[in-house]
């Protein structure tokens, strides 16, 4: 009994003692932030602490009100940073001095057991080499085409029953869940080749056939917890002690990886078995990494924990957002569907039959739309690179070594320096030029969604191929009624929907 007591004294002093031996080192000079107010000897950690549960609208209220764009914060002994929705800021950090601004020792710590060294948690000549890799497979045609005939697959002979059989029974839906399901459905198929039928055959949730991705949504949801913690040595007792979430977290990993590593060794025999080398151009992503002997096991599992956090979470938040936006705007909705009618007119495509992708390509309106819901409501809100030696950003502000620097898109979003006095509108016209086509915005830094500079996003492409494919097809069949107020965030991995988003579906009418 004693050395338990032992033990959890020590862990309840271990963050104490960090914190005073890390606050008795050398000073550095502090950011700070208009409007808030540091405690002297615990800094900002109060504030932290009282704004935990709504960190993205009181940062981004701080942001807004502040000269800069952009609020300083420091946790003596913990964390020290700035969040910042400034757009010279940004292109500072993610282009102009991008080298002083890797993914820092701090987060790769945190996402190492989860993503391995993997592209999202490498730096220096290892993360070059991945994202030149990467880079070559996803500019093939092929690839591409793999993409959307896994996608309209999963569209004709899942989602679409699904919603034809809810229509029919009048029941509530929780599209949220849906789109989680899909997209992990085809994520899954992209990367590795294996169908964990989530939204299942015949229509119905295969909740039997879905552990894979509860427990890698689980793993995902508890990562994120060590980001939100604000004592940066929390997770690591925890994890020392093998206790609480962290408990929960390793034994997650430890069913992913295996369940990982039994696929990639299966394809491995599966290549070495093959009496030809002949092209995989229909293959999937993993598929087309296993030709060379120039990854290992271990280094596959990791791409393919990479692909799939990228893939499947970002994209079910983009296109449940939309639906959450775009459901209580009939308008936008009747633009959607006239367009959608439009195409097929124009290509000759009778309803029900799969989009092409330049018909997808013609849809402008739609694309205006999705990316409009993902200024307001972006994937990921939020994301932080670690300056590497002391900065100064453009405006002359002081960055100091082994401070993070994170950059808002949510709050970037609701500046209306960028986008108007109407910027907290739902608003797709504002991304059409004067002949109706779909406009960039000015600079890339201005719209981070898909990130910026050296590292953005190389699936972007795929990723509005999947949701106007999705949108399209539901749209153009289905009235969706999400009924209720507003939705609210809750911030985890992504931007989700608070309690989902339940919807009644009913069949279109030809003259809606």
């Amino acid at each position: 009994m004693g050395a338990v007591h032992a033990i959890v004294l020590v862990a309840l002093l271990l963050p104490i003692l960090h914190v005073l031996a890390r606050t008795l080192m050398t000073r550095k000079e502090q950011p700070i932030t208009h409007g808030l107010k540091a405690h002297r000897l615990l800094g900002h950690l109060p504030a932290f602490l009282r704004n935990r549960h709504r960190f993205l609208d009181w940062s981004t209220e701080l942001i807004v009100a502040s000269p800069g764009h952009r609020m300083g914060f420091w946790i003596p002994g913990m964390r020290t940073g700035i969040v910042t929705a400034n757009p010279a800021d940004v292109e500072h950090v993610l282009r102009a001095n991008v080298t002083n601004y890797p993914i820092g020792e701090q987060a790769m710590d945190m996402l190492r057991d989860f993503l391995g060294r993997g592209l999202f948690n490498s730096v220096g000549d290892h993360w070059v080499w991945q994202r030149k890799h990467a880079s070559l497979e996803f500019s093939k045609r092929s690839l591409r085409k793999f993409v959307v005939d896994v996608v309209q697959a999963e569209v004709a002979n899942r989602l679409l029953p699904l919603l034809r059989r809810q229509s029919a029974t009048g029941g509530v839906l929780d599209l949220q869940d849906v789109m989680g399901r899909f997209t992990f459905d085809t994520i899954c198929m992209v990367a590795f080749g294996h169908d964990p039928c989530c939204l299942a055959d015949g229509g119905v949730l295969a909740e039997a056939r879905s552990g894979f991705m509860h427990t890698f949504i689980e793993a995902q949801d508890l990562i994120a917890c060590r980001f939100l913690d604000p004592v940066e040595v929390s997770w690591k007792i925890k994890k020392w002690l093998n206790i609480g979430t962290e408990r929960r977290l390793k034994k997650a990993i430890a069913d992913i990886d295996e369940f990982l590593m039994d696929i990639v060794r299966a394809r491995r025999r599966q290549q070495s078995a093959s009496t030809s080398l002949s092209s995989v151009d229909d293959n999937d992503f993993l598929s087309r990494l296993v030709t060379t002997d120039e990854h290992s096991d271990e280094e596959l599992r990791d791409i393919v924990m990479n692909f799939l956090t990228a893939g499947r979470e970002t994209t079910a938040s983009a296109l449940t957002w939309f639906f959450g936006l775009a459901l209580r705007r009939p308008d936008v909705v009747a633009r959607v569907t006239a367009e959608v009618r439009a195409v097929r007119e124009s290509t000759g495509t009778r309803p029900g039959e799969p989009f092409a992708f330049d018909a997808l390509r013609e849809m402008h309106y739609l694309h205006a739309a999705l990316t409009e819901s993902m200024r307001l409501y972006p994937p990921v809100p939020v994301n932080s690179q670690s300056c590497a030696a002391d900065d100064t950003l453009p405006d002359g502000t002081h960055v100091g070594a082994g401070w993070s620097v994170t950059y808002s898109a949510f709050a970037m979003g609701r500046l209306a320096a960028i986008w108007g006095e109407d910027c907290a509108e739902y608003k797709p016209e504002r991304w059409l030029g004067e002949n109706g086509a779909f406009q960039q915005p000015k600079s890339p830094f201005q719209y981070t969604v898909f990130h910026a500079g050296p590292r953005i996003c190389l699936g972007k492409e795929m990723a509005y191929v999947e949701m106007k494919s999705v949108v399209a097809s539901v749209l153009e069949e289905f009235v969706l009624d999400a009924g209720g107020g507003a939705p609210e965030h809750l911030l985890s991995v992504t931007l989700r929907i608070k309690g989902g988003l339940p919807v009644q579906v009913r069949r279109r009418m030809i003259a809606e």
